[in-house]
């Protein structure tokens, strides 16, 4: 009784010296950092890899557990953290923020892990989906938390750990997040540490966790230069790369619903998606018809002064020689009305869109600018409207979108663009099972190939070869 006695005041001592010494055990390593919430890049990578053994030496089961326990947190904590993530970025909407970690509840886990058989004259032969190990993660500022908590859940099914670079501009709520899934996954299974965070996110981290030996592959969500940077490391990238969305409507389309369908997904989170409406280019005999159709669902035409005048305040002309516009960042995400108030305009409440027609050479055309205004080009015919949405597209092949009754114009439009999500008759976030059928996802790897994302992409594949035997047919 007296050992045990002893044994008990050893183990209290122990605790409490550890939790005065900012979680760092006797010999000064760090313990679990805040979380999975760590300071650099080497004590969250060693924390993610034990964090993967941990895992490894648990049942398939308990990643469902861990599964269940991210989409609970994400639909129960949904509105404070939506907000948080508002307060803190001050980009998009708060409703689509809300909704956005709602329907996290749609990112699908192990049920997307197979196994695969060959049978023959020699024997059996099974090919599983194994784990990479630690993952590397940068998140945007557009989702952070949903990126994060999307991408926790499909790294994890697979097997896998992961430590994430964020956004700098939306550390703040991915930190968090990482500490409530942490805590949650604790509670129910007892392992520390599968989702690790840098709290003081830079270039530099995100280089180291790029080169970290420990770190086994690389999964980014952004814009053109972290997708080029992590596309020339020297491991193995996922990324998730910028997208321009066109979208064609011809003469055979049903108008009103192109109209809803334009402002659903070009309105959502502000424009924000990567997905979502950026362009419109509609064929001449309907092009009024549909400009006319837009106000019925939350959409206010802009003239072509304001146009002009909204459209010096959201770029700058292009500088050194470049083709590109500079975008005006603090516009980016802003309510619809915001942007009408710049121009002295006042727009009716319930106002989700601002649109209007252009020309193509207009910047809101070819540059991805991520704000609820969206242009309107006319085009003699379905076929130019293809060829102007290849062109503004910039073959990124990230998401296009036609509104048509015509299936050659499908057909046709499927062929030229060769875009990764590519939605007819419907809203863009339809791509992505919210309207339409699929599974949900806040990464769609464009340029290295992968596709809208799934525990499966992040497995490699592990081949058991058993000779002459089991073969029982």
């Amino acid at each position: 009784m007296q050992a045990t006695e002893q044994a008990i005041r050893q183990v209290v001592q122990e605790v409490l010296a550890q939790l005065g010494n900012g979680g760092r055990t006797t010999n000064g390593t760090h313990r679990n950092g805040d979380w999975g919430v760590f300071q650099t890049v080497d004590d969250a990578v060693a924390a993610a890899g034990d964090g993967f053994k941990a895992l490894s030496q648990r049942p398939v089961s308990d990643r469902v557990k861990i599964v269940q326990c991210i989409k609970q947190l994400c639909t129960a904590q949904a509105e404070e953290l939506g907000r948080l993530e508002l307060e803190e970025t001050g980009i998009g909407r708060l409703d689509h923020k809300i909704q956005k970690l709602q329907i996290i509840e749609l990112v699908p886990g192990v049920e997307f892990l197979k196994c695969d058989a060959l049978s023959g004259d020699h024997g059996l032969t099974v090919t599983e989906y194994a784990p990479f190990g630690v993952i590397g993660k940068i998140t945007p500022v557009t989702h952070s938390l949903p990126t994060l908590a999307s991408n926790a859940i499909s790294m994890i099914a697979g097997g896998n750990t992961l430590v994430c670079n964020p956004h700098p501009a939306g550390r703040l709520i991915a930190c968090e997040g990482a500490r409530r899934i942490n805590r949650a996954i604790y509670e129910a299974t007892g392992l520390e540490n599968l989702v690790t965070i840098i709290e003081n996110p830079t270039i530099e981290t995100a280089n180291e966790i790029f080169a970290h030996r420990g770190v086994r592959l690389i999964c980014v969500t952004g814009g053109p230069f972290v997708a080029r940077a992590a596309m020339a490391s020297s491991k193995r990238a996922i990324v998730a790369g910028p997208g321009n969305p066109p979208v064609v409507v011809d003469e055979t389309a049903d108008i009103d619903n192109a109209a809803r369908s334009i402002i659903t997904g070009g309105a959502f989170d502000n424009n924000l998606l990567c997905i979502g409406e950026k362009e419109v280019f509609a064929v001449e005999t309907i092009f009024d018809e549909l400009l006319a159709a837009m106000p019925r669902h939350g959409g206010f035409q802009l003239n072509c002064q304001q146009i002009d005048q909204l459209t010096k305040l959201a770029f700058d002309p292009p500088k050194d020689g470049s083709d590109h516009h500079t975008l005006n960042r603090d516009l980016v995400g802003k309510d619809a009305s915001v942007l009408a108030e710049l121009i002295g305009v006042q727009v009716p409440a319930g106002t989700d869109l601002l649109y209007g027609e252009t020309d193509e050479s207009n910047p809101f055309v070819p540059e991805e600018q991520m704000m609820p205004f969206v242009p309107f080009v006319r085009c003699r015919n379905a076929m130019h409207g293809i060829e102007l949405a290849k062109e503004h597209e910039h073959n990124f092949r990230h998401t296009s979108i036609i509104h048509t009754r015509d299936v050659r114009n499908m057909t046709t439009m499927g062929r030229e663009m060769d875009t990764t999500l590519f939605v007819k008759n419907g809203p863009s976030s339809a791509g992505l099972g919210l309207g339409g059928e699929g599974y949900l996802s806040f990464s769609i790897a464009t340029p290295t190939g992968e596709g809208v994302t799934s525990a499966l992409t992040f497995t490699r594949q592990r081949r058991c070869a058993l000779v002459d035997d089991l073969r029982i047919i």
